[in-house]
């Protein structure tokens, strides 16, 4: 099997290339094609971490019955759902997710995913095939918990993708804020520094130490304004550790209302009794593009913000008037 790398193949990682290729292949099928010397650039031995150019002449010495199986499409399975677009141009888009909706999918729901509500919106309007010989698909630079509502980022081609996940692990040139409704009345501004340690098998994250493999975590907020025995905040993630803010918030006593998993039983048995709230009051709400070079130089600047979901919304001008 011959590749040969257009601009939408280039600039990455060869063997990120080869999983797409043969993308029902095993992970150690791949890595053993690479070290029995079975892909070759250009005509010489492929390293693995090799970053192709435009141009290259990529072969993939594989039997054709398994070319035939790791090489099927995966197909996107077909959802009729509509996204609320902030922004859109030829690279990028960006959504205002609803609550409740996955970005990807689990075990439970593979089907109705922002991911693949993106997807068929893209087939629609001509701008993705998913038959393409590069197999690359386009998607989310990063993720919100299912019950966490707002900005949601996704890269339309590789070039964008690649540096939309470059700003987000780096941090630098970019700035996310969220809005959160806490139980109690923290102080006007504060930073939080607690590293954060997960528990894969039990899907939670607490509080832990550096040296038994917490990794840092970082946040800080301001106080908009107090609303009876709640105070909504204004936070910043300077980290973006897997559940961070739900976490950071319990740790000074002052969880996120409607957290199930790490706020106060009691408060949100009152709002769920009171406003039918089931979700943690969590909002991704501003997205800025600080100074960012290469092929997004011309988003530099620019800022974007998602409204609060309805019921939420409702819900803080409900508080400004009702004890609850």
């Amino acid at each position: 099997m011959e590749i040969i790398v257009d601009e939408l193949s280039a600039n990455q990682r060869i063997d990120k290339l080869v999983r797409r290729t043969l993308n029902n292949a095993p992970l150690s099928f791949i890595y053993k094609m690479f070290r029995q010397k079975d892909i070759k650039v250009n005509g010489k031995r492929a390293k693995i971490d090799y970053i192709t150019k435009l141009g290259d002449k990529i072969n993939i010495y594989i039997k054709d019955d398994y070319l035939k199986e790791f090489s099927k499409p995966k197909i996107v399975k077909p959802v009729k759902s509509h996204m609320n677009i902030i922004y859109e141009d030829d690279n990028l888009l960006i959504v205002n997710k609803p609550v409740g909706l996955l970005v990807h999918g689990d075990e439970n729901e593979k089907r109705i995913t922002l991911q693949n509500i993106f997807l068929n919106y893209l087939i629609a309007k001509g701008e993705y095939d998913q038959n393409n010989p590069t197999k690359f698909v386009p998607g989310p630079a990063h993720r919100l918990d299912r019950n966490t509502s707002g900005i949601v980022i996704f890269g339309k081609n590789l070039a964008t993708l690649q540096k939309l996940l470059e700003l987000f692990r780096t941090k630098e040139h970019i700035e996310k804020t969220y809005l959160a409704l806490l139980v109690g009345h923290p102080p006007k501004y504060g930073k939080i520094d607690y590293p954060l340690i997960k528990n894969n098998d039990k899907g939670i994250v607490r509080l832990g130490h550096i040296e038994k493999g917490a990794k840092p975590a970082h946040t800080e907020y301001v106080v908009e304004r107090s609303m009876g025995a709640y105070s909504l905040v204004r936070a910043k993630l300077i980290t973006g550790r897997t559940h961070q803010l739900r976490v950071h918030f319990k740790a000074i006593n002052c969880p996120i209302v409607g957290d199930g998993k790490y706020g106060n039983y009691s408060v949100n048995k009152k709002f769920e009794m009171a406003f039918g709230l089931h979700n943690q009051m969590l909002h991704a709400a501003t997205f800025e593009f600080k100074d960012v070079d290469g092929c997004l130089k011309y988003m530099s600047g620019k800022k974007f913000e998602a409204p609060l979901p309805k019921k939420e919304a409702s819900i803080l001008e409900a508080l400004k008037y009702k004890e609850i």
